[in-house]
């Protein structure tokens, strides 16, 4: 029952070839707010049934069906988990039928990111995976809060395994 209410992203590490979480991102704050709005409007409604009278019947369906759809997404976003790994990057979602995507660290080519104007007031941004594989499960990953700690997270990854060359910088660069 417990895989319903908390996402455990954790069970899907390959533990016995030494895989490990060096990041679990949640989605960002902002997507809460429609839902919670949608349950604000169910609410609103359960407490106007006095004022409809014989029809309070529809504001009981009414509110109750909005604070359902509102409830749903919210434990959606809560079950929407992005992973970085020292071996991969996926995502896990969904809350009866679970979604994974993956990614091996070897295979990212590229991530851009992509933040809007709102997102870089707000503090969050959108991935943008290019792979090796002609078709990929793990394309874009929306509403990371702290994109570029995230970013540099994955970058860090990837040196370490040693996956990019590096280069030292010559003894008389300042940096610039």
């Amino acid at each position: 029952m417990s895989r319903f209410l908390r996402p455990e992203a954790s069970r899907r590490l390959l533990v016995d070839e030494g895989e490990f979480i060096v990041d679990e991102v949640s989605k960002h704050w902002v997507c809460y707010v429609v839902p919670t709005l949608i349950v604000l409007a169910g609410t609103a409604s359960l407490f106007a049934m006095p004022a409809l009278g014989p029809g309070w019947w529809v504001g009981l369906l009414a509110g109750l069906a909005l604070a359902c759809v509102g409830f749903y997404r919210i434990h959606a976003q809560f079950m929407d988990r992005f992973l970085i790994t020292n071996m991969r990057v996926f995502r896990v979602h969904g809350i009866v039928d679970q979604h994974m995507a993956t990614m091996p660290i070897a295979r990212i080519l590229d991530i851009s990111v992509r933040q809007t104007f709102l997102g870089q007031l707000l503090g969050y941004g959108h991935f943008v995976f290019e792979s090796a594989a002609q078709d990929q499960g793990l394309k874009q990953i929306n509403f990371v809060p702290r994109i570029e700690e995230r970013d540099l997270t994955i970058q860090r990854v990837i040196q370490r395994a040693g996956l990019r060359a590096r280069m030292e910088a010559p003894a008389d660069w300042d940096g610039v």
